[in-house]
């Protein structure tokens, strides 16, 4: 019985660092990988995966952040005052978490993923990130968003401006209603809302999107905690393997093209979301 124990917690340990390793990277947060895993290879009940989760996406913030902030890649300012309406859904999807069946939570899991592959497929189509020229938002002049990153690849400092915060925090209030709902960091949402509303380049938006997921889930975990749903032999070993995966892909992250990301991550999405959404219909076990 403890050899068996030991060999489940080295493998939620490995889990554990790929989920962080990919979730650095990508700013999707640790969640998205996880608990497919511990629902489809494990056999993991999965309220007790979306409860391993949210510590997972805890873990690969507080991991990730430090090495994204030394490379000045964090916002902070935009971070801090998104998180005021991610914090708020994450309260508010956790307790909905309660009442929604598995099945129904297996279908909503399947269908993030299948929009998160559209996104990034949509990303890959159209080329290299290009910088958009906006128009000043006096809002986020008021609030001092506006912000500059060193691109490694190319060694040049790139200045950003950012606009449409409110309709960025809207979207930030879903990211975290979704994020306590499928104990998920909701990462998807968050890069959208910084990449495609706010025109922050994809690089920032991933970094800030990893530290605000920790935020985020730290509202939920409290709930999840209550509910008995965390499970220390699960939520430990992967937690640990998360801090050291997400400490590595916080170094990779920064010297890759996001098109080599995209090329690798879109198949492995979308496989997942497939076998999730069929499981939700029944025709998987």
């Amino acid at each position: 019985m403890g050899e068996n124990l030991i060999v489940f917690a080295l493998q939620m340990f490995l889990t554990g660092i790929l989920a962080g390793s990919v979730g650095a990277i990508l700013g999707l947060g640790g969640g998205i990988v996880v608990t497919p895993i511990l629902t489809l290879l494990f056999q993991i009940d999965i309220k007790y995966a979306i409860g391993a989760s949210i510590i997972a996406v805890i873990a690969t913030s507080s991991g990730s952040a430090i090495s994204y902030l030394k490379d000045d890649l964090l916002n902070i300012r935009v971070a801090m005052f998104l998180e005021i309406f991610t914090t708020i859904g994450g309260i508010i999807g956790a307790l909905l978490a309660t009442v929604f069946h598995s099945t129904l939570l297996f279908l909503l899991y399947g269908a993030l993923l299948t929009f998160q592959v559209f996104n990034m497929y949509k990303k890959l189509q159209a080329g290299e990130e290009v910088l958009k020229k906006i128009q000043p938002d006096k809002l986020a002049e008021k609030l001092n968003l506006n912000q500059s990153y060193v691109e490694k690849t190319t060694g040049e400092e790139i200045a950003y401006q950012v606009e449409k915060i409110p309709q960025a925090s809207g979207i930030m209030l879903g990211a975290g209603i979704a994020s306590g709902l499928l104990g998920i960091g909701s990462g998807a949402f968050k890069v959208m809302a910084m990449d495609g509303v706010m025109k922050m380049p994809l690089k920032p938006s991933s970094a800030t999107s990893n530290l605000m997921m920790g935020v985020t889930a730290a509202a939920s975990a409290v709930v999840y905690f209550f509910q008995g749903v965390i499970h220390p032999l699960i939520a430990v070993p992967l937690a640990l393997g998360i801090v050291v995966g997400a400490m590595i892909g916080s170094k990779v992250m920064p010297k890759l093209p996001s098109r080599t990301l995209r090329l690798i991550f879109i198949p492995v999405l979308s496989l997942i979301a497939i076998q999730m959404l069929l499981r939700g219909l029944g025709v998987l076990s």
